[in-house]
C-alpha cells in the first residue's frame, strides 16, 4: 500500500507542476493576488527556516544553530557566494559549539 501512496503523490506532484506551464497563458492573475501569493511563499520559506534553526528534534537548539543560521542569512543577503554562505555559517555554528555555547 505505502508504493501506491507513493505513486500517487508523485503523479499528483506532477500533474500540479505540469499545470502551472499548461494553464500561464489562459488564466489571469490580479495583480493583488500576485502579491499575495509571492508574499506567502516568503512567509513559508522564513517559517521553515525558523523552524529548523530554533527547534531540533522539539526541543530548543540552543544558541549556536540560530547564530550559524543568521550569519548564512546575512551573507546570502549581501550576496556572497553560496560556498561561503555555506561554509560561513558552518563554522559559526561548529565555532560556537567548540567555544561550549550550546
Amino acid at each position: 500500500m505505502n508504493v501506491l501512496v507513493i505513486a500517487v503523490l508523485a503523479v499528483g506532484t506532477f500533474l500540479i507542476r505540469l499545470a502551472g506551464p499548461l494553464l500561464r497563458g489562459r488564466v489571469e492573475v490580479s495583480d493583488r493576488a500576485d502579491l499575495l501569493l509571492k508574499r506567502g511563499a516568503t512567509v513559508v520559506l522564513v517559517a521553515l527556516v525558523a523552524t529548523s534553526a530554533l527547534i531540533v528534534e522539539g526541543a530548543w537548539a540552543g544558541w549556536a544553530l540560530p547564530a550559524g543560521v543568521v550569519v548564512g542569512g546575512v551573507l546570502a543577503w549581501r550576496k556572497a557566494p553560496l560556498a561561503l554562505v555555506v561554509v560561513a555559517a558552518a563554522a559559526t555554528t561548529a565555532g560556537l559549539r567548540l567555544l561550549g555555547v550550546a
